[in-house]
Order: C-alpha cells, then sequence, then structure tokens
C-alpha cells in the first residue's frame, strides 16, 4: 500500500514538474522615455512660489523579480528621472536658503530629482485574461533644486532626500489573439498635508512571444504629483505629467 501510495506521488509530481519549471521564476526589465511637462513650485516654508519649467524628456528603468514561494513578497525597483529647469520673472519676493529676491527677478530654476520605487508585492489573480498586484511601495525621493539670478552672479541650492511609504496596486488586461493588453499602475500617500501619487496607464502590444523571451511596446500617460510638506525644509508642490513609450522584456 505504502509502495504505490509513493509511486502515485512521483508520478503527480513527474506530471506537475514541467509547469512548475517555467514558473520557478520569472523576471521582467524595462524601459521609458517620459516626454513630461512640469507644474508647480518650492520655497523652505508653506508659502510656496510657482516657477515655469520646461518639458523635458526623462528616463525610467525598472526590474522586477517574481517567483511562486507563498508568502514571500515579488520586488520591483523602479527608477525614474524627474530633471527639469526653466526661467522666471518673480511676481513678489521669494526667500530660498537664506537669499531673498525681489519681485521682477529674473530666476533660473534648476531641478535635478529622481525618484526610486522598491515595491513589494503579491499577485492575487494572474490568468490568460487578468492580473492584479497590491503591495506597498518605498519611494525614495533624491535631488538638488539651485536657484540663481538669470543676470546675476547670485546662486542657491538646496539638497533633500526621503523615504515616502506609498500603497501599490497594478491590474493589466490581455486581448486575446490580439498581442494588445492594457494596464494600470498606481502608488498613492495622503499623510497630514503631504500628497504623492504616481499613477500611469497604457496600451500594450507583444510582437514577440516564445517560451524564453516576451518583448512588449507600451505607450501611454504617467502623473506624478509631490507635495512635500517639510522634506528636509523643503516644501514642494510639484505635478509631472505627460506622455511615455516603452519596451519591456519578460524572461
Amino acid at each position: 500500500m505504502k509502495k504505490s501510495l509513493l509511486g502515485c506521488a512521483l508520478l503527480a509530481a513527474a506530471a506537475v514538474a514541467p509547469v512548475q519549471a517555467d514558473t520557478l521564476l520569472g523576471a521582467y526589465v524595462g524601459a521609458q522615455a517620459w516626454n513630461m511637462g512640469v507644474d508647480g513650485g518650492f520655497s523652505n516654508n508653506e508659502s510656496v512660489t510657482n516657477f515655469s519649467f520646461d518639458d523635458q524628456t526623462n528616463g525610467s528603468f525598472y526590474v522586477a523579480l517574481e517567483h511562486p514561494v507563498p508568502l514571500i513578497p515579488n520586488i520591483k525597483i523602479n527608477r525614474t528621472m524627474l530633471d527639469t529647469n526653466g526661467v522666471t520673472t518673480l511676481t513678489s519676493t521669494f526667500e530660498f536658503n537664506d537669499e531673498v529676491y525681489s519681485a521682477d527677478t529674473n530666476l533660473t530654476t534648476d531641478i535635478e530629482m529622481t525618484g526610486t520605487d522598491f515595491i513589494l508585492y503579491y499577485e492575487i489573480l494572474d490568468n490568460d485574461l487578468v492580473s492584479i498586484d497590491v503591495g506597498i511601495n518605498g519611494k525614495y525621493i533624491d535631488g538638488t533644486i539651485m536657484v540663481s539670478e538669470t543676470s546675476g552672479n547670485r546662486m542657491v541650492s538646496e539638497d533633500f532626500s526621503g523615504v515616502i511609504p506609498m500603497g501599490y496596486a497594478k491590474a493589466e488586461v490581455g486581448l486575446p489573439f490580439t498581442g494588445l493588453g492594457l494596464y494600470a499602475e498606481g502608488s498613492f500617500l495622503a499623510l497630514g498635508d503631504s500628497t504623492v501619487s504616481d499613477f500611469q496607464a497604457a496600451i500594450t502590444y507583444s510582437f514577440v512571444e516564445t517560451l524564453a523571451l516576451d518583448m512588449t511596446l507600451q505607450a501611454g500617460y504617467r502623473s506624478m504629483k509631490v507635495e512635500l510638506d517639510d522634506l528636509d525644509d523643503l516644501y514642494t508642490n510639484l505635478d509631472f505629467k505627460g506622455v511615455f513609450v516603452g519596451l519591456e522584456f519578460d524572461f
């Protein structure tokens, strides 16, 4: 009897093994070019001054690792460049990092900023048509803001960094027999006077589908809002938004 049970178990394991081998470990990497416009401003106090910023094309890169082990979350890391600059004529007095600029002064503002998402998530639904992920995101924001007189020699800068805990979710829908799909992905936090959100939605097209590699094109829209309340003495009300195109490799 024991031998019969052992034989049945071995046969069952042999039948399941090919399926499990294909899903034992998976990874995907991608890159996006984001043509973003920027609205809003910043200051060292709650009275945020708005500035004019030029549209910029910045890059975003991500990698994710997925596995079938229960309770242990999958992981995704996404790094996005948020650099922008512009020239603004002040309509009122602006004080930044102990420098005071009077109204009608032309200021050049240069923001060098990155956002790095460290996402832990679970796949609560995953089939050929629909996939849903939920988890948490630690968004690390790191950057420098530089302000200088366009026709003068005064220049000041402010460094800032911090980790912002956020909720995370992603939903994907595939259209059978077409290679086309849709997805929406986002992270959000509202805590006190700080509000940070990062949402994107895209149409996708898988033009390579093999056992070893899938390649997918993306075209969509992304919006990121960064309203910070006293992060390293910095207050911001910045809104980054625009269209993007991307390419993803799924191994």
